[in-house]
């Protein structure tokens, strides 16, 4: 599948501390739902060189399925990277890629 590398390699270039949305991800790899975004990112077999716990619902949240440890595990690690929640939310005018 050609956009399971394109999905990959972008994430790859998105800094600690900032975040991509499941929608950004499929618009930039000409794909035509964010749900196949989630579904690419679930066969991640390397996220410490492609880091999907950055990749977050379009409204700010963290997704419920994070393959690595589930929500609190995601949520953990983006704030551990300086990403802010407020309310289980992050401000993507602030923190999106």
């Amino acid at each position: 599948m050609k956009n399971y590398k394109e999905v990959f390699e972008y994430i790859k270039n998105v800094p600690p501390g900032s975040v991509v949305t499941y929608k950004q991800v499929a618009i930039a790899c000409g794909l035509n739902t964010p749900r196949l975004v989630g579904k690419i990112l679930h066969r991640n077999e390397n996220p410490e060189i492609y880091p999907c716990h950055r990749v977050v619902r379009a409204n700010g949240t963290v997704a419920s399925g994070y393959a690595f440890g589930g929500p609190g595990k995601q949520q953990k690690m983006l704030e551990n990277e300086g990403v802010k929640f407020e309310n289980g939310k992050i401000d993507l005018s602030i923190f999106q890629y």
